[in-house]
């Protein structure tokens, strides 16, 4: 989804490794060996990033042509309804609020950064030593830390008045912005809740890519508040040698929790991640250390492109029903960065971030709310195969071609990486685990499979699509289904498990920090322990800085 910055750098050659390596990794599944043991090894030393889940079905992967999937991707449209019209509400998924399509994309981040040179990646296809270990460790907050990595981090003065690196991350503002029409000349004034940038606008973070669209780059700031509020909440506790590594560890395990019972048993069932930490998992399983299945990233946890909505009311300025200064389209979104739009500057009045365009937090996640903003509450779009029609209609490619097509993208590249059928994996899980498979009757439902079935994809399914299907046939459109929920559960369980440093890796340990119910630790909850440290007095300026 790139933008103008985005797409000007790729002109010049600059351009992410992440965007480039795509290329590396569809080589290396293509030049991967036909048989494997169904117990993936995760390298030698446990380095490789992308490997099969389903090792059985290497070297069976669909195949079909540019032209067929274009034509089911023209189908994946959800209909454009005007805001207000009441079909709205059953376009929407009322079990999962907004924000988590863009949180999920923050732990996407995580678990993908890459910080080798691009050089040595493309030098090496098979991606042995060049993509790490996928952890829910947030290194796309804290980079490689207070040493290597300075520039994340806030200075201050010490006890005797020195300028000194503090364990605090560095945060941004936002520039003084134009107000609402009905409040004429008035002005929103500059606040905290930009990130950090230099002084020309790039954003300084540990990972560029949370920098790519509006709401993803303020959830990546509430994390860097997060860290900040965790440190004030132990400084006294712990040495203040011991400060950072403690209030990063304090932030790991919660955020570990959190993605696992707070996001992870959203997308499945209540009660998963214990019954699979219980039981053990069946499918996604490594000899030493965790890797990141092909049939994961390519094709399940694209699960969130069906979650986008085409508007949001975003604040009390930038929403459908009036008075607004503008409707909260999508393609918004993008304009306010640096890494997709047209941020140039990180300094207050000279064009960097502007702060009519800060979040407010009560319209995406599930926290206390007038009757009118719960009105204007954002639900995510249902887990199904339509997509909003802004994701037909990419920036930075000809209009009505396949490549301004996300749904034709994702299609393509499970094709390319060479994935098996939705069926095929199915088949397989059902020698495990018992549970309905979707059938051909059943895809081939709706206009969207009325297509595939004259594909022949209703047979055949590419796995992206079949997981799409399978989440509105057996989920109800609120939740995956038994194929892609149990993947989804047992890559986030495995990558916790398999990360020594994890909380896991302490029994005992429950969420111990303020939270609705003691020993749960939600975004939700998140949020409002950061209100609570930045805006004591008034918590609910912080979690709607523009106010009402």
């Amino acid at each position: 989804m790139a933008g103008p910055n985005l797409r000007e750098r790729s002109r010049h050659g600059f351009v992410s490794r992440q965007i480039l390596a795509e290329g590396a990794v569809i080589a290396a599944a293509r030049a991967a060996p036909a048989a494997v043991s169904p117990l993936a090894v995760g390298g030698a030393q446990g380095e490789t990033f992308f490997d099969f889940m389903f090792g059985e079905l290497r070297g069976q992967g669909l195949t079909a042509t540019d032209a067929d999937l274009l034509a089911l991707a023209n189908a994946m449209v959800e209909p454009d309804l005007a805001p207000g019209d009441p079909a709205q509400a059953g376009l929407d998924n009322p079990d999962i609020p907004a924000g988590f399509t863009y949180l999920g994309q923050f732990v996407d981040h995580d678990i993908t950064l890459d910080l080798t040179p691009l050089s040595e990646a493309m030098a090496d296809p098979d991606m042995t030593r060049n993509f790490r270990t996928p952890g829910l460790d947030l290194d796309c907050v804290y980079g490689a830390g207070p040493g290597p990595h300075r520039f994340l981090f806030a200075r201050g003065p010490n006890a005797d008045g020195q300028v000194v690196d503090t364990p605090k991350l560095l945060l941004g503002a936002a520039e003084v912005s134009i107000e609402n029409p009905d409040r004429p000349g008035s002005q929103v004034p500059e606040m905290p809740n930009d990130l950090p940038r230099n002084a020309q606008g790039v954003a300084l973070i540990g990972d560029h890519r949370n920098d790519e669209n509006l709401i993803v780059a303020q959830i990546h700031l509430a994390f860097l508040k997060f860290h900040n509020a965790v440190v004030d909440h132990l400084k006294g506790t712990v040495p203040d040698d011991r400060l950072f590594a403690e209030a990063a560890r304090t932030v790991r395990w919660h955020y570990q929790w959190m993605v696992l019972h707070d996001w992870v048993e959203r997308l499945t069932e209540t009660g998963i991640v214990a019954r699979i930490l219980h039981e053990g998992r069946k499918f996604y399983r490594f000899k030493t250390k965790p890797f990141m299945p092909w049939e994961f990233s390519g094709a399940v946890y694209r699960l969130g492109h069906s979650m986008v909505r085409p508007r949001y009311n975003h604040n009390r300025i930038f929403r459908s029903p009036d008075p607004h200064l503008a409707e909260g389209t999508f393609n918004f979104f993008f304009r306010f960065t640096n890494l997709s739009g047209g941020l140039d500057s990180g300094t207050p009045g000279q064009g960097t971030f502007p702060s009519n365009w800060v979040i407010d937090w009560r319209r995406y996640f599930d926290l206390p709310a007038s009757d009118a903003i719960k009105a204007e509450f954002n639900h995510s779009r249902r887990l199904d195969p339509l997509l909003a029609g802004a994701l037909h209609r990419l920036p930075g490619a000809e209009s009505g071609s396949a490549k301004a097509s996300l749904a034709f993208r994702n299609l393509r590249r499970g094709v390319q990486i060479g994935l098996p059928s939705g069926q095929a994996v199915a088949a397989l899980m059902r020698r495990k685990i018992a549970f309905d498979p979707i059938s051909p009757a059943e895809i081939a439902t709706g206009a969207d499979g009325a297509v595939a079935k004259s594909l022949g994809f209703d047979v055949k399914t590419p796995l992206w699509y079949y997981i799409l299907k399978e989440a509105e046939l057996r989920g109800a459109g609120r939740r995956l289904g038994p194929v892609g929920g149990r993947i989804v559960a047992e890559v986030f369980i495995g990558l916790v498990q398999g990360d020594a440093g994890s909380y896991l890796s302490d029994p005992a340990w429950t969420p111990h920090l303020p939270a609705d119910v003691p020993g749960t630790f939600f975004m939700a909850d998140l949020l409002k322990f950061v209100a609570a440290w930045e805006s004591p007095a008034d918590p609910d300026k912080s979690l709607n800085p523009v106010g009402d």
